[in-house]
C-alpha cells in the first residue's frame, strides 16, 4: 500500500460497534482541527465512513454466541498481528485507543516497549468499578487519558495518570433542548385515559434475555393489572433474535400489551412514561432524556457473588454514580422479583414528575457538551509534541 505524503499519521484502534461510533465523532472533530491527517487502524462502519483506512473490521472481533468463543479469540489474534505488521509498515504519529481495554491495553504495552509513539486513551476502561490494576498499565503505557466521567479524574490523578475530564459523549447525543421539548409535549398531552407507555429494556446480550426478560414481562402483567391504561414497548437488540422475545410474550396470557421495539433505544425514549431497564449506557440516556427508570437486574448466583467480591461501586446505574445517590431505584439479583417490581413502577408513576425532577442533577454533573471536540483538542497537542 501506498501511504500518503507529508500528511500526519493517526491509528485509531477500537473493538465494539459503540467505540466506533464515538471514535467517529472524534476523528470529526480532529479533521475540523488539522485536515491534513491519514487515519488508519481497526473499526467498523462509522470509522469507514470517516474515511479511515482499516486494517481489520471490528465485525469479527463482536462475535457472539458460545460457539464462537474460540473463533473470537482466532479474530483477535489476527487483529493483533495485522496491527503490529501495520505498526512496522508505517509507524503513526499518534495512536488513540477507544475503550476495547483487553486488546487496546495490550497494544499500548506493546507499542510503548518498540515505539516512542504517543497514545491517546478515550473512554477508558472502568477501573472504578473493577480490574483497578489495569490504573498501572495506563500510567505507564498512555500519554494522556480523555475521561468521560467526572468521578473518573479524582482516581485518575490520584494514580498519576496524565488525564482529563473531556465531558460525557452522550451529552451531544441527547442534548438539552431534546429533553426539555421532551418532557413540555408529554406534560401537555396525556389525558385521564391516555395509555402509560413504559418501556422495557432487558439488555443486548443473550444472558441478559434470559435473566431479565421473563421478569419484565411478567411485571408488566402486574402492572397492567393496577394500572389498566399501561402499554409496553420491548427493546429488541440487533444481537437478540426476535423469536425469543416474540415467544416471551406470547406465553405471558396478554401479547396485546406489547409492541416489540427494533433498532435505536430512542424511539422507545421518545414514547416512554417510564423505563424498566437492566443496568448499562442506557440508564445514562434515559436519565439525559430525562425518563423515570428502574434499573433492575439479575445474573447466575456465583457470578453475582463473584461481582459483589470484585466490583467496587455503591451502585449499579451510572446516572446513580455521578450523582452518587439512588435517583434511580434498583432492584438487583433477589430483590428483582415481578411483585416488586411491579410496585415499584407503579410508585413511580403515581410521582412521576418527582422522580423526573431528579434525574436533572445528572446533567448538571456530566456538564456541557463537547467531549469529542475537547478529546481532539488533546489529540492535537499530542500530535504537535510528536517527533515522527
Amino acid at each position: 500500500m501506498n501511504f500518503p505524503v507529508n500528511l500526519k499519521h493517526i491509528m485509531v484502534l477500537t473493538g465494539e460497534p459503540s467505540g466506533d461510533f464515538h471514535a467517529s465523532r472524534l476523528i470529526e472533530e480532529i479533521r475540523k482541527k488539522n485536515d491534513r491527517v491519514y487515519f488508519s487502524g481497526i473499526g467498523g462502519p462509522a470509522l469507514r465512513q470517516q474515511g479511515v483506512d482499516l486494517f481489520y473490521d471490528i465485525e469479527n472481533l463482536s462475535a457472539m454466541g458460545i460457539t464462537e468463543v474460540l473463533m473470537q479469540f482466532r479474530h483477535i489474534k489476527k487483529a493483533f498481528d495485522l496491527f503490529r505488521e501495520k505498526l512496522n509498515s508505517h509507524l503513526p504519529d499518534l495512536i488513540i485507543l477507544v475503550d476495547y481495554p483487553g486488546f487496546n491495553l495490550r497494544a499500548a504495552g506493546y507499542v510503548k516497549e518498540h515505539y516512542p509513539i504517543k497514545i491517546l486513551y478515550y473512554i477508558t476502561p472502568k477501573v472504578w468499578a473493577w480490574k483497578r490494576s489495569r490504573l498501572f498499565k495506563i500510567k505507564k503505557y498512555v500519554d494522556h487519558a480523555a475521561l468521560i466521567f467526572p468521578f473518573e479524574e479524582k482516581l485518575f490523578k490520584k494514580a498519576g495518570v496524565s488525564s482529563t475530564y473531556v465531558g460525557n459523549p452522550l451529552v451531544d447525543e441527547y442534548p438539552e433542548n431534546l429533553s426539555k421539548f421532551f418532557l413540555r409535549s408529554k406534560a401537555l398531552s396525556p389525558g385521564l385515559n391516555d395509555p402509560i407507555i413504559i418501556g422495557l429494556l432487558p439488555g443486548s446480550r443473550n444472558a441478559e434475555i434470559k435473566n431479565l426478560l421473563g421478569i419484565m414481562i411478567q411485571s408488566a402483567c402486574l402492572i397492567h393489572q393496577k394500572q389498566n391504561q399501561a402499554r409496553f414497548l420491548v427493546s429488541k437488540a440487533a444481537s437478540i433474535k426476535r423469536e425469543w422475545i416474540e415467544e416471551c410474550i406470547n406465553t405471558s396470557g396478554s401479547p396485546q400489551l406489547f409492541d416489540i421495539v427494533e433498532g435505536p433505544v430512542r424511539e422507545i425514549l421518545m414514547r416512554s412514561n417510564l423505563v424498566i431497564a437492566a443496568s448499562g449506557t442506557v440508564t445514562l440516556e434515559a436519565a439525559l432524556f430525562g425518563i423515570p427508570t428502574l434499573l433492575i437486574y439479575k445474573m447466575a448466583r456465583l457470578s453475582f457473588w463473584a461481582a459483589k467480591l470484585l466490583v467496587r461501586v455503591k451502585y449499579a446505574g451510572l446516572a446513580n454514580l455521578i450523582v452518587d445517590e439512588e435517583i434511580m431505584p434498583e432492584l438487583l439479583q433477589g430483590e428483582a422479583t415481578p411483585e416488586k417490581i411491579c410496585i415499584k413502577a407503579v410508585h413511580m408513576i403515581t410521582h412521576e414528575h418527582y422522580y423526573e425532577s431528579r434525574l436533572e442533577q445528572v446533567r448538571k454533573k456530566l456538564g456541557k457538551k463537547g467531549a469529542a471536540k475537547n478529546a481532539a483538542g488533546i489529540a492535537m497537542n499530542l500530535l504537535r509534541e510528536s517527533h515522527f
